[in-house]
Formats: C-alpha cells, sequence, structure tokens
C-alpha cells in the first residue's frame, strides 16, 4: 500500500468540511481588494494628489512599519494596496495555518485518525491532503483577489502580482503548520508556534521596511511586498516562498515518519511527582494550561509596545518633509500625529487580542466535543464553576496582553520624551480602553456557546467582519449604521480625544448580557456526548 493511499478520499472530504470557512474568506478577500481600489481612485482623482499622498506615507516610519513601502509613488495601484499587501497576505496565512493544522494534528488529537487509519489509508495521506486543500485554497484567493482588483480597473499584471503574494505567503505558512504539526502533541500549541512564526514574520518585515532592508527578506511577508505589484513587478521573487514551502513539506514528511501516531516529536515535558496545590480547583487546572499562552501573549504585546512606542517618535520625520508639513499642522501638529497613530495601533492591538478573548470559548468548546467535559460534571465541579473558570480566562486574561502593550508603549515613548511616568500611565489607558470592545465579541462567544453551540463557529466570522468594517468601512463608505455595528467604533480614540467615554458602560452592559444569556444557556443545554 502506498503511503499516499486514501489522499483523493480526504482531500474531499476536508473541502466538504471548509464549505463555509474557506470560500468566505476568499469572498471576502476579493471584494475587499476590489472595493479598496475602487475607492482609492475616488480619493485621489489627480496626479499631483496622489504622488503628494505617496510620498508622506513613505516619509513616516512608523506607517511604513506597520503597512509598508509605496515603491512607485506615481502608481493609483500602488497607494490601493498600501493596506492590502502585508496585512492580507498575514490574514491569508493565518487560515492555511489553521486548515493545515486542524486537518493533521487536530484529527490526531481527536482519535479520528486512529479509525481511519485502521482501514485503507495510507501513513503521509492526512498531510497531503491537508496540504492539498491549502494549495487549492490559495490558488482561489490568489485568483479571485486578481479578478476583483482587475474588474475594478487597475492594471492585469499588477493585480496578478497582488494575488500571487498572498497566494505564495499563505502556502510558505501552511507549511510553516505542516511542520509544527508534526512537532507538537496538541493542536493548541502546533497553532501557536505556527502562528509565533508568523508574527516574527511581521515584525521582520515591519522592522526591515523602515530600517535595514535585508531583514524584510528574512520574511515571507516581506517576500510578498517584494514582488513589488503595480511598482514594477518583480516575478522572480516568487521562487523564495515556493522554494521555502517545498522545503518544509518535504521536512515535515520526513518528521511524520520517525514519530508514532498521536505523539509529537518534540518531548513531554515531565511534571512533578506529587499534584501542587494550584492544580486541586478548576482555576490552577485552567491556569496550569493556559499559562504558556497567555505569557506569550503576554510577551509578544510587550515586545509590540516597545516598538510603537520607539516609532512614534519618528513622526517628527514626517515634517522634514516640505510637502507634508502642511498636511500635519492641519491635523493638529506633531503630537496629535503621535496621539492618533497610538490610538489606531491600540485598536488594531485591541482587535487582535479579541481572538485570546473568543479562543478561550471555542477551547472549551473542543473540550466538550472531544468528550472530556462531561467526567468533570459527573463529579464535584458544577457548570457555573466550570464555565466561570474560562470566562475569568478570557475576561481578565485579554487585559494582561493590553496592559504590556501600553506598558512597552509608554516607556519607550517616555525615555524619549523624558516624562516615562506620564507616558506610560497615558499610553497604558489607551491600550486598556479597547478592552470593552474586546469583552462584547467574547460576550458573543459565550451566547453562542451557551445557546448555539453549533453556530460558535459564527464569531470568527464576525471579527472578520469587524476588521474589515475598521480597516476599510470609512474608504468603502459603508454607511454609518453598519459602521456603528462595531463595538469598536464606539471606543474613544485614546490618547487624544475622549469622545465616546459615554459609550464605555453600554459596552459593558452589553457584554454583561451577553455572559448571562450565555451562562444560563449552557446550565440548561445537554452536554455534547
Amino acid at each position: 500500500m502506498s503511503t499516499l493511499t486514501g489522499t483523493g478520499v480526504l482531500f474531499r472530504l476536508t473541502l466538504r468540511r471548509e464549505r463555509l470557512r474557506v470560500p468566505l474568506w476568499t469572498l471576502a478577500c476579493a471584494a475587499t481588494t476590489a472595493g479598496a481600489a475602487a475607492a482609492t481612485a475616488d480619493l485621489y482623482p489627480s496626479q499631483r494628489e496622489l504622488t503628494v499622498f505617496a510620498e508622506a506615507v513613505n516619509a513616516v516610519p512608523a506607517l511604513v512599519a506597520f503597512y509598508g513601502r509605496i515603491y512607485d509613488p506615481t502608481s493609483l495601484g500602488a497607494a490601493a494596496v498600501l493596506k492590502l499587501t502585508g496585512l492580507g497576505a498575514a490574514l491569508v496565512a493565518l487560515l492555511l495555518i489553521t486548515t493545515v493544522v486542524r486537518h493533521t494534528r487536530a484529527e490526531e488529537e481527536s482519535g479520528r485518525l486512529d479509525l481511519l487509519g485502521s482501514g485503507v489509508l495510507g501513513r503521509h495521506a492526512p498531510l497531503a491532503a491537508a496540504f492539498a486543500v491549502t494549495v487549492v485554497t490559495g490558488l482561489a484567493i490568489g485568483i479571485l483577489t486578481a479578478g476583483g482588483l482587475a474588474a475594478a480597473g487597475l492594471p492585469l499584471a499588477g493585480s496578478m502580482a497582488l494575488g500571487a503574494g498572498w497566494m505564495t505567503a499563505g502556502w510558505a505558512f501552511g507549511a510553516v503548520a505542516a511542520v509544527t504539526a508534526q512537532l507538537c502533541r496538541s493542536t493548541r500549541m502546533a497553532t501557536g508556534i505556527a502562528g509565533g512564526v508568523l508574527g516574527l514574520a511581521y515584525l521582520l518585515r515591519a522592522i526591515g521596511d523602515s530600517g535595514p532592508e535585508w531583514l524584510s527578506w528574512l520574511s515571507p511577508i516581506g517576500w510578498a511586498q517584494q514582488i513589488r505589484p503595480f511598482a514594477g513587478e518583480r516575478w522572480w521573487v516568487m521562487a523564495l516562498p515556493l522554494a521555502f514551502a517545498t522545503a518544509l513539506v518535504l521536512f515535515a514528511v520526513r518528521l511524520s515518519d520517525r514519530r508514532d501516531l498521536g505523539a509529537g516529536l518534540l518531548a513531554d515535558r515531565a511534571g512533578p511527582a506529587h499534584a501542587g496545590r494550584g492544580l486541586r480547583s478548576t482555576a490552577g487546572l485552567l491556569w496550569r494550561l493556559n499559562r504558556a499562552g497567555l505569557l506569550a501573549w503576554t510577551a509578544v504585546y510587550l515586545v509590540l509596545g516597545l516598538v510603537l512606542g520607539n516609532l512614534a517618535n519618528g513622526i517628527g520625520e514626517f515634517l522634514d518633509n516640505p510637502r507634508a508639513e502642511q498636511l500635519i499642522l492641519a491635523l493638529g501638529g506633531e503630537k496629535a500625529l503621535s496621539d492618533a497613530f497610538f490610538a489606531l495601533e491600540f485598536g488594531i492591538a485591541g482587535v487582535v487580542v479579541s481572538v485570546y478573548a473568543m479562543s478561550a470559548l471555542t477551547h472549551l468548546h473542543a473540550e466538550e466535543e472531544a468528550l472530556r467535559v462531561e467526567p468533570l460534571l459527573a463529579a464535584s465541579v458544577s457548570r457555573i464553576r466550570l464555565l466561570s473558570g474560562y470566562l475569568v480566562l478570557a475576561i481578565a486574561g485579554s487585559a494582561v496582553p493590553l496592559f504590556a502593550a501600553g506598558l512597552g508603549a509608554g516607556l519607550a515613548s517616555g525615555l524619549q520624551t523624558g516624562r516615562p511616568g506620564a507616558e506610560i500611565v497615558r499610553l497604558t489607558a489607551a491600550a486598556l480602553v479597547q478592552l470593552p470592545a474586546v469583552w462584547v465579541l467574547a460576550g458573543l462567544a459565550c451566547a453562542l456557546f451557551g445557546l448555539l453551540p453549533r453556530k460558535l463557529g459564527l464569531v470568527w466570522v464576525v471579527l472578520v467582519a469587524v476588521v474589515v468594517v475598521g480597516e476599510f468601512g470609512v474608504l468603502f463608505g459603508v454607511p454609518q449604521v453598519v459602521l456603528d455595528l462595531s463595538p469598536f467604533t464606539h471606543l474613544p480614540s485614546l490618547p487624544g480625544s475622549t469622545a465616546g467615554m459615554t459609550s464605555v458602560p453600554w459596552l459593558v452592559l452589553i457584554a454583561c448580557a451577553s455572559l448571562t444569556a450565555g451562562v444560563a444557556g449552557f446550565r440548561r443545554r445537554d452536554i455534547a456526548a
């Protein structure tokens, strides 16, 4: 029997299981890029206005670090995809990371591959099927994205270059996930390590674009941008992610040959001979299981805050650009611009940390589907006690990374301005003000878990909608009533403007109502068996 026997059957099964998630992501990518291209053409009707905008953006190290550089200031397409090239590649990479892990390591962890493997199924068939779906998904996203840009009136070559950049970056990180799925024994660790590699790649790209350029060439996200859509396309750069993905897939196959089914190559650390005091309660057990993830999120956000604090002080270089000086003065001066930069970045950090808050509830749902919740409830643990532990993890745990981001930004900015204490207080408050909106999304996840557990996956659709509306809603001319559906729209733009503070208690109230509904629903519904 070949090691690839049964790949076709698993491929069709995987496509069926992804029949909603992947098409929704693909259509969202195509619609977002097409809308951004059409809206940008209306914003800059003349060549002079377009050139002034592009040169102004390139003069701000902070903006270059976050979005990338406009390599051709005279190109409408290059300006239209400024926010899309790197950030879009990262989102596609995240989709393909979760897809590969879901259909490899998660299937082993649940025991389903044991049952399938007892029949006619080759050893490498699950990995081959998962990566084949990854290839097809990346190809579909690339083609539809390029088609959307071309339909919006942008040149076909640049449209194809952007789609190719997203496609190859997704394949590269799908290959990373294939390797981590062989190394790790748990789904969460495999996804976490692959996600950490993605975060490191984005950070390298950010530092390289605003500093030593060679760092960008160490990042698959940087490769997607170095293809330079609409700025003299460099098709040869595609060879880098293709070679990277091929090497990692072959490495994953070799690793698969060296391990047992259900095991990982990274050795499990031996625990203590006797359970400590912290493991005698559900709260202690949850902390033990989730502390590594929380510490990783906190460390990443602390580094992010330090980077943002240093970048914001580079806003002064923007004033050295004579074409941009009038614009900055109109915005309220350098201080107003740096505050707006912090408000923007903390808003994005708040949206991202919502992933942590919502994943706590989705993890409990996964535990329930794996039949590990029922034995707990059969003992002395009540439903309320079990769910409360996860809610504390979601609500309080989401505050820790944001606090670290504010602390790091305040420390870095304060050391350069000579007022570290004041800056730490000011920027920490600006970061923590994102929490009510994060809690609203966590409350939605809790409500779905308690009332409609089979629909819990909708929370990720909502999160994608929040990202699209927040980043491109104003650009697309979305009606205000639609913008108001995002909880982040109602937050004050701290530091700087305090307008919107009256909305904070209402967001907290909505979050509490959703959490209460979820708890009540979980008390009354059946447990998966």
